[in-house]
């Protein structure tokens, strides 16, 4: 109910002894308990962010509140812990609506009737209480008044602050709603839901270990969500009834007049002396404990903010470091970019030259086919111009009748001994010119071809150093990359150039 804010500013129509204007607006109204509430704000939720800075917009909500009430309500004014329910309030909705929602628990819900009388509503809280634990936990109450430990000495609180003042926020949220919807008996069944959840504990511990119980370790168990939900749970499943609770109230007030007739008022007064010293005793117990956990609290936080900033230096310094290592490795990328840039651009560059000389050495290996082709077919004309000659000449000389007598006698043709040598020594040299020019284009054909293998090996070699010199860029993200393309850059550029293995002559083919 709380997180949907039902309550509004409509409550003060139903309200006895409704002031017409809301005391939080008029700040110029004084309050007898002003420096108590001031003490109290420093001590509702030190811890929560909300209500933890001094002078905070939640401390002086909830100033305001606290003040307006006991201006509002002069009967009861402020009560410690009062402040706890008001912080509960200020934590789901405005500080108007906050202060007219506490108005309303206070005065339709019967908490103020708690406070009247000297506490003498409160007291019948505890009588109905312990009746309930004597109908449903018997053992628990046996043990109880073995230990002469009552009611008021550790349920006080529940019923004046409805469980805000020393319980989770996750499981107050659950109380309050529950309060809204059922009403102020709710307290009884979450009371008895504790009890029986903590039986076992309680029967094992003695009069001071049972107030500690219950004021140090039994809060901490309802930390945990799932925890307070279970309990509520639990304590809406238990069954109270509005009668017994009616029964035992007349029998407290029974109690109480029979009491009055019978006690002296020397005595009575004594004791109600006594049980307010108790009681005082256990509130400034109950304050030491409060400042402790402050204090222990904020040595906490403290230690845990020295251990941030000490982290946050290192963060800092780290991110320094990692701010410098990337501009360098960024300038590093840089020179390596343009490092590449430049190598591509001589590579390049040793490519274009390759194809030039590539194509160069095709044009004369064409050359030297159409040479060879053309050589080819002038030394088959000459044969074939040979043949027909002779073919000529022998069909003249064995025309003549005596020639061929001559033939037919001393067998073949002899030409004179000096026609022959003149015309041998004529076709020798016409054969050395021809094996001398052909002698001279093989060796310039074989120098043609030395210079295109020489050429695709030098293609080759520089397709596979491109090839290294990407996988090595692609690869190169190290600090390491720069001075590794360096030496690689410095090596290619000192290595003398290859010089071609010597030709050898070819052999001479027989024309």
């Amino acid at each position: 109910m709380l997180e949907h804010g039902c309550v509004t500013m409509a409550v003060f129509t139903g309200v006895q002894d409704a002031k017409p204007i809301c005391p939080t607006q008029s700040p110029v109204w004084d309050s007898a308990q002003e420096s108590v509430i001031t003490r109290d704000i420093h001590r509702t939720f030190p811890a929560h962010d909300y209500f933890k800075d001094t002078g905070g917009d939640g401390q002086e909500s909830l100033y305001k509140i606290c003040k307006a009430y006991s201006v509002y309500d002069e009967d009861i004014g402020y009560c410690q812990g009062q402040s706890f329910l008001a912080a509960v309030l200020l934590l789901h909705m405005p500080e108007e609506q906050a202060f007219c929602v506490l108005v309303k628990i206070m005065y339709d819900y019967g908490l103020r009737d708690l406070y009247k009388n000297n506490f003498e509503d409160l007291h019948c809280k505890f009588y109905q209480l312990e009746k309930l634990m004597q109908e449903q936990l018997p053992d628990l109450y046996s043990h109880f008044s073995d230990l002469n430990l009552e009611a008021h000495m550790y349920a006080s609180q529940w019923f004046l602050t409805l469980f805000t003042a020393k319980f989770p926020l996750c499981m107050v949220f659950h109380i309050i709603d529950l309060l809204l919807c059922e009403g102020l008996n709710i307290i009884f069944h979450v009371a008895l839901a504790l009890l029986k959840t903590s039986k076992e504990d309680l029967l094992q511990a003695d009069f001071e270990g049972a107030l500690k119980f219950f004021r140090v370790q039994l809060p901490k168990r309802y930390r945990a969500e799932e925890n307070a939900r279970r309990l509520m749970e639990q304590a809406c499943n238990i069954k109270v009834p509005t009668k017994k609770l009616k029964k035992y109230e007349r029998e407290y007030q029974t109690m109480r007049e029979s009491q009055l007739q019978q006690e002296d008022p020397m005595d009575r007064y004594k004791r109600e002396n006594r049980r307010l010293q108790e009681a005082s005793m256990r509130l400034e117990q109950e304050n030491d404990d409060l400042a402790h956990e402050l204090v222990t609290s904020k040595i906490a936080l403290r230690n845990d903010l020295d251990q941030a900033e000490d982290k946050a230096d290192v963060l800092n310094k780290e991110l320094l470091l990692t701010k410098q290592k990337l501009v360098e490795t960024e300038d590093e990328k840089r020179k390596q970019e343009e490092e590449t840039a430049q190598l591509k651009e001589i590579f390049r560059k040793q490519l274009e030259k390759a194809e030039s000389e590539i194509k160069k050495t095709t044009a004369i290996i064409a050359e030297y086919k159409q040479i060879c082709s053309q050589l080819s077919t002038r030394l088959e004309k000459q044969q074939t111009a040979s043949k027909e000659e002779l073919e000529v000449v022998k069909g003249k000389v064995m025309a003549c009748k005596h020639c061929s007598e001559i033939f037919s006698k001393e067998g073949a043709l002899k030409l004179p001994a000096i026609s022959r040598e003149t015309q041998g020594t004529e076709r020798d040299d016409e054969k050395d010119a021809l094996k001398k020019q052909l002698r001279e284009m093989e060796l310039e054909l074989a120098q043609t071809k030395l210079q295109l293998v020489e050429a695709k090996c030098k293609i080759q070699e520089l397709e596979h150093q491109r090839g290294t010199l990407m996988n090595e860029i692609q690869a190169a993200k190290n600090s390491w990359f720069s001075k590794t393309l360096n030496s690689i850059k410095t090596a290619t550029s000192t290595q003398p150039p290859q010089q071609p293995p010597p030709s050898q002559p070819p052999k001479e083919s027989s024309t």
